[in-house]
């Protein structure tokens, strides 16, 4: 059996590769549209319609604004190995993250409000990947209304993330959940990773405070 590291370190970096390469897409499909609204600027300088095109530019280049931040802020967790988090922006990040792969499974990804204070001392980046993991699951097994709710709050030992509104889940899936990778995030990180079928969710218990090695 492979190293525990060493499949965290594996799931990590294909976390990272798969959300850098999702957030490329994007963004070249935002400046496809600018580039083809931007040729229509000449032909359409004298037409009452210009102003119709440089607002849809000027739309498409927040949009592109936005989803380079998010890149940004996604390549910050690397910064430092162990640092004191905020899960509310982590969730916030990581519904932003999962927006082009809800859309392509006609999912919508609900955030709740949290409680004020959701602090954690761990490792932001394997949080993030362990996090998606949960949620890239929970979206192949959203329920009927195919929405896929966020919710955190505080235990006596850290904090709960809860990935509410799945369906019925079969006993014997032809992917298995928790597997290799997300058990050796849990381990890494003092989690614990539970699916709740009566409730329909998966919960992640966190400590709320972790040694670095």
């Amino acid at each position: 059996m492979r190293d525990k590291l060493e499949i965290v370190a594996e799931t990590g970096f294909q976390f990272y590769g798969k959300m850098t390469a999702s957030i490329s897409h994007e963004i070249k499909n935002v400046l496809a549209i600018i580039n083809e609204n931007a040729g229509l600027l000449e032909d359409l300088a004298l037409m009452a319609g210009l102003k119709k095109v440089s607002l849809t530019v000027m739309k498409q280049v927040g949009r592109a604004d936005a989803i380079i931040k998010n890149m940004n802020r996604l390549g910050h967790l690397v910064d430092e190995p162990f640092t004191n988090v905020d899960l509310s922006d982590i969730l916030e990040l990581l519904a932003a993250l999962s927006g082009r792969f809800a859309s392509m499974r006609g999912v919508t990804v609900a955030l709740k409000p949290g409680e004020s204070s959701l602090t954690l001392n761990t490792s932001a980046f394997f949080l993030m990947n362990l996090l998606w993991l949960c949620l890239d699951f929970a979206m192949d097994a959203a329920g009927e209304d195919k929405t896929v709710e966020l919710a955190a709050s505080k235990t006596g030992a850290g904090i709960q993330v809860f990935f509410k509104g799945l369906g019925p889940l079969p006993e014997a899936p032809l992917k298995p959940f928790p597997a290799e990778p997300e058990q050796g995030l849990c381990e890494l990180l003092g989690a614990r990773l539970d699916i709740e079928n009566g409730n329909r969710e998966i919960v992640v218990t966190i400590a709320a405070d972790i040694d670095s090695p």
